[in-house]
C-alpha cells in the first residue's frame, strides 16, 4: 500500500552567480585568459575596455532586470562543486597594475621534448626501415626519467603485435646500444648501474686511473657503493684512499635522471605570481598582478537596445523572444563582470590576512620566524569558509624580494616546546636541515641522535616524526650520507 508522506529537507543551492565564482576562484590564470576570451566571444553584451559611465550606466538597467538577476536558481547541490578540483595561479587586480610587473616575467627554458631529441638523433643513424621501426619502439618506451624499464621481451612482444614483426632479442639489444650513445648520457639505460656504466664509458680519458676505478666500482661493486660500505670495496679491488675518493667523487657527479635535463626543455612557459609584495622601508604592500584578465564593461549599445524594447508598444511574440535574449545576456555579463571583481577582492582579503599573520616571515624571509598557521586561520579572520581560503591557497603564488612562495608554504602545523609555545612544522624541519648541513660526514647523525639535539634545543618531537621531516626535507639515512 503506498503512502503519501511529508518531509522537511533543508539543502543549500548555489545561484548562477555562485558557481561562476567558486569557478573563476580556483581556475588557474591561463585557464582564467581563455574562460574570458570564451565569453567575450559568446557575449555579446560583453566587452573589454573599463567602464567610465559605470553608475550611469547601472541606473539605465530597467527594475525588472535588477529584481530578476539575482532570483534564478541552480539545481545544482553546492557539493558537485566545492569538490572540484582547479590548479590556479596568477591574477590581475581591478586598480591594483604596477608599472614594474613589465619586468617581472619569469621565463623558464623552452625547446623540444626529451622524445622528440631522440627521434632525430634516430634520424642520423643510417638504419633500414626494419631497425628504425624497433628504435622508435624503444624510445617510446622510454620514461621521463630517461630509463627503459619494460622488459625487452615484452617491447618485442608488442612489435609482434602491433606490426607484425619477428625480431630476436640480440636484433633489440643492438638498436638499444646505439640509443644509449645519444644525448643526454646515460638515455635509455634499464637500471642506474648500466645508467652511470654508459656515462662513464664515454668520459673523453677513458684510460685515465680515476675513470677506470669508477668503471670497476661501478661495474663490480654496485652493491657495496650504493651501501657505501668503501672498506669492503678498497679490499676487493685494492686501491688507496685517495684513489678511492677521487673515484667516488667522480659517480657522484652523474646524472642519475639523465631524462630530467631535457625534460625541462618540454615547452615554453611563462610563470606570473598572482600577488607581488612591495617592500618599501618597511612598509609592506600588495598588489595583484595585472597582467591576465581585461577590464570588462556590459555593453552600452546592448542596455540601450534592451530600454528600447521595453518601451515599444509592441508585444508580439518575436519581440518578447528577442527581449528575452537581450536580457539573458545582460545578466550572463553583468554576473560574469561580478564574479571577476569578487574573485579579485577576494584573492586580496585572503592575502592580507596570511601577510598579517606570517608579518614577522615577510618583514626578511627567516623561514624560522614563520608561525604555525592552519586554514582556519585565515578562514576566521576574513569570515570566509575554509573551502574558500583553501581554493585561493591551493595553487597561488607571492613574489617576495627574497623569492616566489606557493601559498601552501605558510601554513604548517605547530609543534610544541619546552616554553609552552607552538613553533611552526618548518622552523622545525629548517634547524634540522642546518644540523645535517654542519654535521661531520664522515661521522653523520642518527636520527636518534638528531632527536637528542632537538629536544636540547627545546623542540619536543618524536624520532619518527624527525624521520618523516627527514624524507620531505630528501635527507638520506645516515649510512648514506657518509663520505670519506
Amino acid at each position: 500500500m503506498q503512502k503519501l508522506n511529508l518531509s522537511q529537507v533543508l539543502s543549500q543551492k548555489l545561484s548562477p552567480q555562485q558557481i561562476q565564482f567558486i569557478k573563476l576562484l580556483q581556475v588557474p590564470t591561463v585557464e582564467l585568459d581563455a574562460r574570458v576570451e570564451e565569453e567575450l566571444e559568446i557575449n555579446p553584451a560583453l566587452e573589454e575596455g573599463k567602464d567610465e559611465e559605470k553608475d550611469q550606466n547601472e541606473d539605465e538597467f530597467p527594475e525588472s532586470y535588477e529584481e530578476d538577476s539575482g532570483k534564478e536558481e541552480s539545481d545544482v547541490n553546492i557539493d558537485d562543486y566545492l569538490n572540484e578540483d582547479y590548479g590556479g595561479y596568477k591574477m590581475q587586480g581591478d586598480g591594483n597594475y604596477s608599472p614594474d610587473d613589465d619586468d617581472r616575467e619569469i621565463p623558464i627554458s623552452s625547446g623540444v621534448s626529451l622524445h622528440e631529441q631522440l627521434i632525430t638523433q634516430l634520424g642520423f643513424l643510417k638504419l633500414d626501415e626494419h631497425q628504425k621501426i624497433i628504435g622508435r619502439q624503444l624510445i617510446g618506451s622510454i620514461e621521463n626519467d630517461g630509463y627503459i624499464r619494460r622488459d625487452l621481451e615484452a617491447i618485442i612482444n608488442d612489435l609482434a603485435f602491433s606490426q607484425n614483426m619477428e625480431i630476436d632479442i640480440d636484433e633489440v639489444e643492438e638498436i638499444l646500444r646505439k640509443i644509449q650513445a645519444f644525448d643526454p648520457a646515460g638515455i635509455a639505460a634499464r637500471n642506474l648501474q648500466e645508467c652511470l656504466l654508459i656515462q662513464l664509458e664515454r668520459k673523453e680519458h677513458s684510460d685515465d686511473p680515476t675513470v677506470m676505478n669508477a668503471i670497476r666500482i661501478v661495474g663490480e661493486c654496485f652493491e657495496e657503493f650504493t651501501k657505501k660500505h668503501y672498506p669492503k670495496i678498497q679490499k676487493k679491488l685494492n686501491i688507496e684512499d685517495d684513489e678511492l675518493k677521487d673515484a667516488i667523487q667522480m659517480i657522484t657527479r652523474l646524472n642519475p635522471k639523465p631524462g630530467g635535463a631535457a625534460d625541462g626543455m618540454v615547452k615554453t612557459q611563462y610563470i606570473f605570481p598572482d600577488f607581488i609584495l612591495n617592500n618599501v622601508e618597511g612598509k609592506l604592500d600588495i598588489l595583484l598582478n595585472s597582467k591576465n584578465a581585461p577590464e570588462l564593461r556590459v555593453s552600452r549599445s546592448y542596455s540601450e537596445m534592451f530600454n528600447a524594447y521595453e518601451k515599444s508598444d509592441k508585444k508580439d511574440k518575436k519581440l518578447k523572444e528577442t527581449v528575452t535574449f537581450v536580457k539573458q545576456k545582460l545578466d550572463a555579463a553583468k554576473w560574469f563582470i561580478d564574479a571577476i571583481k569578487q574573485r579579485q577582492h577576494t584573492l586580496l582579503k585572503t592575502m592580507h590576512a596570511i601577510l598579517n599573520f606570517q608579518i614577522d616571515f615577510f618583514q626578511d624571509g627567516d623561514e624560522t620566524k614563520l608561525r604555525p598557521m592552519i586554514l582556519k586561520d585565515i578562514a576566521e579572520r576574513i569570515d570566509m569558509d575554509i573551502s574558500t581560503v583553501s581554493r585561493v591557497a591551493n595553487s597561488k603564488s607571492i613574489q617576495t624580494e627574497f623569492g616566489i612562495f606557493p601559498l601552501k608554504y605558510f601554513f604548517s602545523e605547530g609543534i610544541a616546546t619546552d616554553s609552552g609555545e607552538d613553533v611552526s612544522n618548518k622552523e622545525v624541519k629548517s634547524v634540522l636541515q642546518t644540523m645535517v648541513d654542519e654535521e661531520d660526514k664522515r661521522k653523520p647523525l642518527s636520527d636518534d641522535k638528531l632527536v637528542k639535539m632537538l629536544n636540547g634545543k627545546g623542540y619536543n618531537i618524536a624520532r619518527r616524526t624527525v624521520a618523516k621531516y627527514r624524507e620531505q626535507l630528501q635527507i638520506p639515512v645516515a649510512r648514506l650520507r657518509k663520505e670519506l
